[in-house]
């Protein structure tokens, strides 16, 4: 029986539960997302082909919101609709949700536990096998010409010298310049796009919520205003919308607790947006339902991006039909390989690898994974056990 003849909601139901069992697992930040769907999704469970997702990885740099959660959410619509796409996106935010809520309440309990800090350091060691086979097939896909070698190579260089909040935007613009001027048989062919059902729809409602926010300022209505801005107007994902979210409710949460949010969305698994959660429950009034609260904000930090998403991705579609697009549409596979590898560089590697045990492990784990192919699952047990062990010790 093929995938499209199975029940539909059977297909729903694995989606959930692959994107759920990622979201208790994926450390490391979007870049480190990316590679855990490359790694789960197109290349285990081919639910798409390389050239797909890397339309899907250029469109969420390009689109502002959560990157490796729009791609998330974009694999989950090609592969069941749109409760494909709900699914995932619920599935890999729902563990780190839960976490950042319970943190307001109990996060006392875990500071300083030997064993806690040893998985984490050992799932970010991950991260950085995860991210690095993805560059390596990535690599393989769209850079065997010349000309996209270098276009990945110059991409990474730029980003690793100017780590800016919208460099990986201005790479991309300046690939997509530079790929307009380029003959079609220099690109690789691409697989199409699903088409997006009501795409304009969505479009036009993320740009009325966007404009209704501006009158909304009290209650649970002014925190999902503050919150839907911030998620509408970040470009580059996690590390870009923290510091943002942190303006946006300065005076709803305090200090303290904000300084506590920034550190636990870059050390919990799942999408970093997810600290719009923490900011939520935190602002709760007394005697509030702080699950209430966190869930608007999470809600309303994610809707954006979600919508414009699918949206752009019938733009998208039309688009790369065109001979000079095609060109457009491969360079900006090329600068998408130089992101991920600035990404590995920074923060990946520099937050993670930080002693040489751990360049050791990571080394060992990544020729594991490449000449082996075991389930990712496989992996992160592994690694789970070796943090626990570090733990103990």
């Amino acid at each position: 029986m093929s995938d499209q003849q199975r029940p539909y909601f059977n297909r729903v139901f694995e989606v959930f539960i692959a994107f759920f069992l990622l979201g208790f697992t994926s450390f490391g930040g979007p870049a480190a997302h990316l590679g855990y769907f490359n790694q789960t999704f197109i290349k285990r469970k081919q639910w798409a082909s390389d050239a797909q997702y890397a339309q899907w990885v250029a469109l969420s740099q390009i689109v502002p919101g959560p990157g490796s959660s729009q791609v998330g959410f974009a694999l989950g619509y090609h592969r069941a609709g749109w409760m494909g796409g709900l699914a995932a996106f619920v599935g890999f935010t729902l563990p780190s949700f839960v976490v950042m809520v319970l943190l307001v309440q109990f996060g006392h309990y875990w500071q300083g536990n030997g064993v806690f800090d040893g998985v984490v350091q050992a799932l970010k060691l991950l991260a950085v096998v995860v991210v690095a086979d993805a560059c390596v097939s990535m690599w393989r896909s769209f850079c065997q010409r010349k000309t996209m070698a270098l276009m990945a190579l110059l991409s990474a260089a730029f980003l690793i010298v100017f780590p800016l909040a919208f460099a990986s935007l201005v790479v991309l613009c300046i690939a997509a310049c530079v790929g307009f001027f380029l003959s079609a048989s220099t690109t690789s062919h691409d697989d199409p796009l699903p088409k997006v059902r009501f795409a304009g729809f969505f479009v036009l409602l993320a740009g009325a919520l966007f404009l209704l926010s501006f009158v909304l300022d009290t209650g649970l209505s002014g925190l999902f205003a503050e919150f839907y801005q911030a998620g509408a107007l970040v470009f580059g994902g996690g590390h870009v919308v923290l510091p943002m979210l942190s303006a946006f409710v300065s005076d709803r949460v305090s200090d303290a607790n904000l300084l506590v949010g920034y550190a636990a969305a870059q050390a919990v698994p799942g999408p970093m947006f997810t600290m719009a959660s923490f900011l939520g429950a935190s602002a709760a009034p007394q005697g509030g339902n702080i699950w209430l609260w966190a869930g608007v904000a999470t809600v309303a930090v994610f809707l954006s991006g979600l919508l414009l998403m699918l949206g752009a991705q019938n733009v998208w579609q039309r688009l790369s039909s065109n001979v000079r697009c095609r060109g457009v549409v491969g360079s900006l596979n090329a600068a998408v390989v130089g992101i991920l590898i600035a990404a590995l560089y920074h923060p990946i590697a520099t937050s993670s690898l930080v002693s040489i045990g751990d360049v050791i492990f990571v080394v060992a784990g990544f020729v594991w994974l490449k000449y082996k192919r075991p389930s990712i699952f496989k992996v992160i047990g592994v690694f789970v056990f070796i943090g626990l062990v570090q733990g103990y010790w």
